[in-house]
């Protein structure tokens, strides 16, 4: 039998232990090998949503290939741990370090191609589907399958390196070892556990530190708290689970009375070993979890702000007039051309806005004549106002100032013109995007805007007026490309830094919206491929630690039943020895993400106002069925290894 034989009959006889090392490893290779498809593929140019998508699956690969590294590194070294026996076997028997660590490296090699190429062939085989989903994403006419070796290429020149490098250094695991050493065995735990009381109460310390930090967060401190909490929470995860945890064990094993009844004295007195040489392993689980879980939970909040954009942006398209548009006319013409081309129906409220300094702030202030107001409101479906002369009315540009505003009132006068204000209430909607008029804008009565006579100050008679075109159109998610000839002249004067010949301001939400809704799902369908295998690898974490103490967790059952044991007990005990290992981690990545996500909150009321606490929950709710499904499922396929003689 040649060595190669040899490392080929291992890897079949040790594929229970290696199933979920080749499900994870196939799995990364098919998302790596997507996301490759994607980014070489002939349609796409480097433009618009085709751009976010080649980089942001660019980003992906880099991401998924360290993590794999990482991953394949850790699971790797804890199958040869797991074979010390094995290998201080073949040493005893005369095979040589150098011997063993090529058997080793063929057995890598052999994991490595099996996984690459079962990985590809999954890929390509699900890649129309992928490509489907994308179409309808990016909102493109059609993306069809194609076939290119570019895709093949890269996925096998970055994971056969990867495992390469993987074989270089697992032999040197073993190298190290001396044959005495490979012969105890993998479990050498000793039954004490020796803690730090300092560092157990450090731990707690830092982890409740950076949930405080979380939890009081505010807007002026959020930036902040990005670069302190992380740091603290980690270093508070570290010492939680290698010295906390056992210190709080130690105290409830002083109390006898609890301590010693029935099966809990043998199943807390194994889980205090297990939980010991497990405590690295609980520690990435948690890292590797809150990272899936914020990833996740941070693009599906983008898709709050979907939901609401429309309630911010109540007009479907938007023309500026300045002083010096000499186009005005023609732009305008040519946008009813363009809706009228689409048959796309639409109405055009104009507002002439006039600017004041207002007496009682010093700030400039917008200033709406009622009439035209009241048609574009009506034009929404909204109430119309109705005011005397001398009275005004609030315009809000948000949530927040809208219930700032209710309970305001101002006298004030207009300094440019000597027009006497009094304004005490607020239009009970958002009609108007925050950027479009100023923070302070009001509606007044025609007559007092007619009164309204003198430039503000600084400007000339009409410089500081405006006109500003309100379009309301039913179906405007189908306003995808109108305007876009004027949205583009702006863009080039904006990176040109020269507004001279464009005195206008266009928007277009529909289309914005479709770019914003897009990207955003875009982005979640390339995290979601990310976060499955880093939750599929952290899953993984736990089934490699659970098997290569199988050995001897069998002896213990087989031991346990010929005590006496009833099927009840031995049910509790290794109930009570499963489930700190898959939720204790699971449990301190939701503490983590559940705090993450206040700061998250924060962000998103600074910037849009926006509640993200369904999205949250759906995700960490969606996230917990899974594992407990997965605990179900390993638990079964561990008894029943148990069990077998």
């Amino acid at each position: 039998m040649t060595f190669r034989q040899l490392a080929y009959r291992n890897v079949l006889r040790n594929r229970r232990s290696y199933a979920a090392f080749l499900m994870a490893s196939v799995f990364s290779v098919m998302v790596f090998f997507v996301y490759s498809m994607f980014i070489f593929h002939p349609l796409f140019e480097e433009e618009g949503l085709q751009l976010l998508a080649v980089r942001g699956m660019f980003i992906a690969e880099i991401v998924l290939y360290v993590f794999t590294l990482f991953f394949l590194f850790y699971s790797m070294s804890a199958f040869l741990q797991a074979r010390s026996k094995e290998f201080g076997v073949l040493m005893h028997l005369g095979m040589t370090k150098k011997q063993l660590s090529k058997l080793v490296f063929f057995e890598t090699l052999i994991l490595g191609a099996a996984s690459t190429a079962a990985g590809i062939a999954l890929g390509f085989a699900f890649s129309k589907f992928f490509f489907m989903v994308g179409r309808e994403i990016m909102a493109l006419d059609y993306l069809p399958l194609y076939v290119s070796w570019k895709p093949f290429l890269l996925t096998i020149a970055a994971f056969a390196s990867l495992f390469i490098i993987i074989s270089v250094i697992s032999v040197g695991f073993i190298r190290t070892k001396r044959i005495v050493d490979l012969m105890q065995g993998y479990w050498k735990t000793e039954e004490a556990t020796q803690v730090s009381g300092l560092l157990s109460i450090l731990g707690l310390v830092l982890l409740g530190s950076a949930y405080v930090l979380a939890a009081m967060v505010s807007d002026q401190t959020v930036y902040q708290m990005v670069v302190i909490v992380p740091p603290l929470a980690t270093l508070g995860t570290y010492l939680f689970f290698t010295h906390t945890i056992h210190f709080l064990l130690n105290i409830y094993k002083k109390k006898k009375s609890i301590y010693w009844n029935k099966t809990r004295l043998v199943s807390l007195a194994e889980a205090s070993v297990k939980l010991k040489d497990s405590a690295q392993m609980f520690f990435i689980v948690t890292i590797v979890s809150t990272v899936a879980f914020l990833t996740v939970g941070t693009l599906a909040s983008f898709t709050s702000y979907t939901g609401d954009y429309r309630e911010l942006n109540p007009l479907s398209l938007i023309y500026i007039s300045f002083e010096s548009d000499n186009q005005e006319n023609e732009h305008i013409s040519q946008l009813v051309a363009q809706l009228e081309q689409k048959e796309l129906a639409y109405d055009i409220a104009p507002l002439k806005i006039k600017r004041q300094t207002s007496e009682f702030s010093g700030n400039v202030v917008d200033i709406l004549k009622a009439s035209e107001f009241n048609r574009l409101a009506y034009t929404l479906g909204y109430e119309t106002v109705n005011l005397n002369k001398g009275e005004g009315l609030f315009i809000p540009y948000s949530k927040e100032s809208l219930s700032q505003l209710t309970h305001s009132e101002v006298q004030t006068a207009f300094m440019e013109s000597d027009v006497p204000i009094s304004i005490s209430t607020v239009y009970p909607h958002i009609l108007f995007p925050s950027h479009t008029l100023n923070f302070n804008s009001i509606v007044v009565s025609d007559s007092d805007f007619e009164d309204v006579s003198e430039p503000l100050t600084g400007f000339s008679q009409g410089e500081s007026d405006f006109t500003y075109y309100a379009f309301h159109i039913p179906q405007w998610t189908e306003t995808i490309g109108i305007g876009n000839d004027l949205a583009m002249a702006m863009e080039k004067a904006v990176q040109a830094e020269n507004f001279q010949h464009v005195n206008f301001f266009f928007e277009n939400p529909g289309d914005d919206y479709h770019w914003f809704k897009s990207s955003f799902a875009l982005l979640l369908f390339i995290g979601l491929m990310v976060a499955a295998v880093f939750l599929l690898a952290a899953g993984s974490f736990i089934y490699f630690k659970l098997y290569t103490g199988l050995e001897r967790d069998r002896k213990q059952y087989l031991l346990l039943v010929r005590l006496g044991m009833t099927e009840k007990e031995l049910g509790k005990i290794v109930n009570r020895q499963l489930i700190p290992q898959f939720f204790l981690p699971w449990i301190v990545a939701l503490m983590h993400s559940a705090f993450a996500f206040i700061s998250l909150q924060v962000v998103w009321d600074e910037f849009a106002e926006l509640s993200i606490l369904g999205e949250m929950a759906l995700v960490l709710v969606g996230f917990t069925i899974a594992q407990i499904l997965y605990f179900f499922l390993i638990r079964w396929r561990y008894v029943s290894h148990l069990q077998a003689s």
